[in-house]
């Protein structure tokens, strides 16, 4: 009897599951349909994505029956339905605010930081986007073009009309590549880089543009396998970051003020600045000591206009030749200090490199008094303030050894190796990559639209070892590799050795970047991680204000979170869908698909 009871469940199951997918199946091609009749302004991607549902044998264990009982969610709740913000919002930056950054010291671009809205002046509705808003140009026209509707300021084609930064025709901005120190282009410039820093061969793969103006200096380092991250602070130049990612180039609003920039140490391969207007000789050397922590054994700094060969150029720079002298002198003097050696100075570009081991030259810094930071103090960077310390390079630290790109990519890098990153051995690293090729490839199968180039700027919110963004791997795509700051385990420094970037951030918080930023965002298990440490609304909002109209996400979490979120989603104007994990649906962790809608703003208000 029993074994009759369960064949007639099964049956019933099973004719359920049918008349589900079939009507699934249904839903979506009527979507497609209605998205190929060319209602809305962007691309139609959610067609394409959609297109790929209606291939129900997609994942052939496709399975929407619940086989795990939680405290999911009560089904009968009213879905909250989240109203679209005023236009003002269009450009919205939380914790980069203008009104509110007038209200802090002006004191070492202290109102320049990171200084977010407290909880009761939260926005809890959806930034629009602007009118006429459009899907940016594929890589590699949107180096150059930038369509004129998703950043509509003009003021840097006339303030910088003579340097080459970036000019206005028509619907579109066109981005010559010039720059301030660069009047002949960047590859130009570059190609002089090259004649005193190994950029061809794979050695300089991770770059830091410090002050990046519109961010062409990283734009052209992409064709020579080198991936700059590219800051500036949002001021007087509105659209510079933003026209940055508008271009598909990878870059944040930051400053370099008080506060530890928020990346690991010895991350990066190679550090710039341009004309970036950062006084390096103040304070006691102060940003010099916060690049030399970021800056790899072996690394480069890049310093190019003032006051480098002031003798020649004061008078076309209008300042004081004694000014600029001394402004030298104190940075020659605190490169020394620093270990680095002077490899090049030619006309208005000095290029040092860092000592592979500052044990050398420890005596001379000791004879100065200069104090050494402490070893955890080099990680911990988070909201907290720049040290006038020397950050020591680990002699267990071999990370002047690293492979050229790409062979880096999957090369165990030394924290793994050296056992520095706590309870990850070489053998949880490998598996680690294992895994995350299979997670990429049921992605793919999902999203017929990855690694097609239609998703350039990509987000991943708990990047763990870098797993997704090294499967991922490719010249149409970059990926930010977030560590959360409460994540168990520190592994940004990881991610960099990789050769791959990131920086470290707080979900609790808006992330340093404007609107319509990334065309994927990732995110695996991040709504556990946070899940009492702050709302789950808030971090859906963030998501929603960053992510592009007909821009996709892929959540991966526990069965019991992803059916709260997907419920929360469903008043945000996102198409979702819920889907076993591609071992089958009896692991309890579940992937939400989903595609943000086409819509842009209008004088409609909400309550905020």
């Amino acid at each position: 009897m029993a074994n009759k009871f369960h064949s007639g469940g099964s049956r019933i199951r099973s004719s359920l599951s049918i008349f589900v997918v079939s009507g699934l199946c249904l839903f979506f091609y009527i979507l497609g349909a209605w998205q190929k009749s060319g209602i809305g302004r962007g691309d139609s991607i959610a067609l394409k994505v959609t297109q790929t549902a209606t291939n129900c044998n997609i994942l052939p264990n496709l399975d929407f029956e619940t086989h795990h009982v939680g405290e999911a969610d009560d089904s009968d709740s009213k879905i909250a339905m989240y109203k679209p913000c005023h236009s003002r919002y269009t450009d919205y930056t939380p914790c980069h605010d203008q009104n509110r950054a007038m209200t802090f010291p002006r004191e070492n671009m202290i109102y320049r930081e990171r200084h977010c809205p407290p909880e009761g002046e939260k926005l809890h509705c959806l930034i629009p986007a602007p009118q006429g808003y459009v899907t940016p140009f594929p890589w590699p026209k949107s180096r150059d073009y930038v369509p004129f509707a998703n950043a509509p300021y003009k003021s840097l084609t006339v303030e910088k009309a003579i340097q080459n930064w970036v000019q206005y025709e028509g619907n579109v901005f066109r981005f010559p590549g010039g720059g301030t120190q660069f009047p002949q282009g960047a590859d130009k410039y570059i190609d002089n880089l090259a004649s005193v820093i190994p950029i061809a061969d794979g050695t300089v793969r991770t770059a830091l543009d410090t002050g990046c103006g519109v961010a062409s200096w990283g734009a052209y380092l992409w064709k020579r396998n080198v991936i700059a991250m590219s800051f500036a602070p949002r001021d007087s130049h509105e659209a510079q970051v933003q026209f940055a990612l508008e271009r598909g180039v990878p870059a944040v609003i930051g400053v370099l003020g008080t506060i530890k920039m928020p990346y690991p140490s010895s991350a990066f391969d190679m550090a710039h600045c341009s004309r970036c207007l950062i006084p390096w000789g103040a304070n006691d050397g102060l940003y010099m000591k916060e690049v030399d922590r970021v800056l790899r054994p072996g690394g480069y700094w890049v310093l190019s206009g003032p006051p480098i060969n002031w003798k020649t150029n004061y008078v076309a720079w209008k300042r004081p030749k004694e000014e600029l002298e001394e402004e030298q002198r104190k940075i020659e003097d605190i490169a020394k200090l620093l270990c680095w050696e002077k490899k090049s100075e030619h006309g208005e570009i000095a290029v040092w490199q860092k000592s592979k081991s500052s044990v050398s030259c420890r005596a001379a810094q000791e004879n100065s008094g200069v104090e050494t930071c402490q070893p955890e103090d080099a990680e911990n960077v988070w909201y907290k303030k720049m040290e006038q310390c020397i950050t020591a390079t680990n002699t267990g630290d071999n990370s002047q050894d690293l492979k050229p790109f790409p062979e880096r990519l999957y090369a165990v890098p030394p924290r793994i190796a050296t056992g520095s990153i706590s309870g990850v051995s070489v053998e949880a690293y490998q598996e680690d990559n294992k895994q995350w090729k299979k997670h990429v490839n049921a992605y793919r199968k999902m999203n017929k639209l990855i690694n097609t180039g239609r998703y350039r700027n990509i987000l991943d919110m708990n990047a763990g070892l870098g797993g997704f963004a090294a499967a991922l791997h490719s010249p149409k795509s970059w990926v930010m590799n977030v560590v959360p700051t409460i994540a168990e385990k520190n592994t940004l420094g990881v991610i960099y050795e990789r050769g791959l970037i990131g920086i470290y951030h707080d979900w609790c918080e808006a992330f340093s970047t404007y609107p319509r930023t990334y065309d994927l965002i990732h995110g695996d298990g991040v709504f556990s991680l946070y899940k009492d440490k702050c709302e789950l609304e808030d971090i859906l909002l963030e998501m929603d204000r960053i992510l592009r109209p007909e821009g996709a996400v892929i959540l991966r979490d526990e069965v019991d979170v992803i059916v709260k979120v997907k419920k929360m989603i469903g008043g945000m104007r996102w198409d979702s869908k819920l889907v076993d994990h591609e071992d089958g649906p009896l692991v309890p962790q579940k992937i939400l698909i989903a595609v943000k809608q086409y819509w842009v703003g209008g004088n409609s208000t909400s309550g905020n």
